[in-house]
């Protein structure tokens, strides 16, 4: 193919401008976007999606509801700017070609994709475009930094521990500060060409058209878009104001329920701007303190952006095999076991709330991950964190590729190194975590006659009021799938055999060890989701 315009009846004088959306699902901080606007003709906004993926692919219910009003609110906004957006169905590399030659399109721009994935996705749609004579901007604006940037300030490599990398950026600077929003101004004199039939071929489906039974499906816990992200943040600062104002939060069993404040999902998708909560949350530091704040106040974002940075030239991060800087544990392969964790029935009422939770709303607090993730690997069933990263990107809203990985490598002692002889105990924390037992009664609703005594060990209820409660243990509600006592004192001694090992072993690389030598004793934190950047003991 050459650049000969005659491949393209419809291209007229000017410049005819589209816009990628792919998780920069909002028009605030958006610097590719405005960049396509500025000069254009005409310009479209358009979302590509494969149906059939949809149908086909590892993604709950609840993510893909979270998606389609993102989507459904991108476009209200557009309307608000006389545009729609384009929600196109098939393959980026089949369909977006053809729409460009039907479209007369001169200049493609979207935001830059750190991920391995999309990094070679944006490579052959790049290819494709230089074909048909198509200016392509990509811009930085999903992190905080351009982490290709950070790479280079550490030697080519990315930080494997949180604190170096907290070091490279201090060097750094502040990250960019965020762009205005796209407004009428913006437009400035460029229209979206629009069909009577835009609906029918562009218009946002609905989950039954993606082909999911929406029977029985209950109201959103949450609700996508860059409208909510906003008013959300709006409701945070308002809280973090007070807190700053009183002192830190406490945790309560209130905690493990989704917050009107919750911004991780957003965050995810994109609908708020890491750069404008980043500077919210400076601002509003240094009005109440009225000093610089410190590193810590962006606990959250900071912890994203470093799993970030850990992954972008990594394609095997979420992975065991083939990945540089994770330790290769012997992990057991256990379907029926796999099955109950990822399904709520291992009979621990701590462990199966916060499941079911996950399963019907696509959210849990920071404490339970922890949990959970213990419970599956390295605390009680022995199974890969690679298995439960898969349950997590299908069902949980704030799961990225990057964080998701990173964070069950963490949890499972893999890499970013935590002491492994602490372990989670799923009676004791949740015993702390939740008391009364109200968050258990709440998702296990068989267990909400059990006495509260008995709640987090329910196989301990004497008979007579297991029946008065309605509930047998090992008929209505499972026994415990293993002894715990038992299983994690096995399981630490395994996990000590393998970093045993490790420190005997001497690879030819002596720098790649060096650095796995380096994160695998370095005890280091994840923070929570109130971004407190605390340190969380294991129980």
């Amino acid at each position: 193919m050459n650049n000969d315009t005659r491949q393209f009846p419809a291209r007229q004088s000017g410049k005819h401008a589209v816009h990628w959306f792919r998780k920069g699902l909002r028009l605030h901080d958006n610097p590719s976007l405005r960049e396509g606007l500025r000069g254009a003709t005409t310009f479209r906004c358009v979302f590509v999606l494969d149906p059939w993926f949809a149908g086909s692919s590892n993604v709950g219910i609840n993510k893909w509801r979270f998606l389609l009003q993102c989507l459904e609110d991108l476009d209200r906004s557009l309307r608000k700017l006389n545009s729609r957006l384009f929600v196109i169905r098939g393959q980026p590399a089949d369909t977006l070609p053809k729409l460009f030659r039907e479209w007369g399109t001169t200049s493609l721009t979207f935001e830059e994709d750190p991920e391995p994935f999309g990094r070679v996705r944006d490579h052959n749609i790049i290819a494709l475009c230089k074909e048909l004579g198509i200016n392509v901007i990509q811009k930085v604006s999903h992190t905080l930094y351009h982490l290709q940037h950070i790479i280079d300030r550490n030697g080519g490599k990315a930080p494997l521990t949180y604190h170096q990398f907290l070091a490279v950026i201090a060097c750094m600077g502040l990250p960019p500060q965020p762009e205005a929003p796209v407004t009428h101004k913006s437009v400035e004199c460029a229209h979206t060409p629009l069909s009577d039939d835009h609906d029918e071929k562009f218009g946002v489906p609905t989950l039954e058209e993606l082909g999911f039974d929406t029977e029985g499906l209950s109201p959103p816990v949450w609700q996508g878009g860059e409208t909510e992200a906003l008013a959300r943040l709006e409701r945070h600062l308002e809280r973090k104001a007070w807190v700053a104002s009183f002192g830190k939060p406490k945790m309560t069993p209130q905690s493990l329920l989704p917050s009107q404040t919750g911004l991780s999902p957003y965050l995810r998708f994109g609908c708020l701007s890491t750069r404008l909560f980043y500077y919210q949350l400076t601002d509003l530091y240094k009005k109440i303190k009225k000093a610089f704040p410190p590193l810590s106040l962006h606990g959250q974002l900071l912890w994203r952006e470093f799993f970030y940075c850990a992954a972008t030239k990594n394609p095997n991060f979420d992975k065991m095999q083939g990945n540089p800087i994770c330790v290769q544990i012997p992990w057991d392969k256990n379907a029926e076991a796999l099955a109950k964790w990822a399904n709520g029935q291992t009979g621990f009422p701590w462990i199966d709330a916060i499941m079911a939770q996950l399963r019907n709303e696509g959210w849990i607090h920071h404490l339970a991950r922890h949990a959970v993730a213990c419970f599956l690997t390295r605390g009680d069933l022995w199974i890969s964190w690679e298995e439960g990263m898969k349950v997590f990107e299908e069902l949980l809203l704030d799961a990225d590729w990057s964080v998701n990985a990173g964070m069950w490598m963490w949890l499972s002692c893999s890499s970013f190194f935590q002491q492994f002889f602490h372990c989670y105990c799923p009676v004791k924390f949740g015993r702390k975590a939740d008391p009364n037992g109200d968050y258990i009664k709440k998702y296990l609703p068989i267990l909400k006659n059990i006495p509260t005594q008995y709640i987090h060990e329910p196989w301990m209820t004497p008979e007579a009021t297991q029946r008065a409660a309605k509930c047998i243990i090992g008929k209505h509600y499972p026994l415990p799938m293993v002894n715990h006592s038992n299983v994690s004192r096995i399981n630490i001694q395994r996990m000590k055999q393998v970093y045993q090992q490790l420190s005997n072993y001497r690879p030819h690389d002596s720098t790649n060890y060096s650095s796995i030598k380096r994160f695998n004793y370095q005890n280091e934190l994840i923070p929570n989701s109130d971004m407190e950047g605390k340190k969380t003991s294991d129980h």
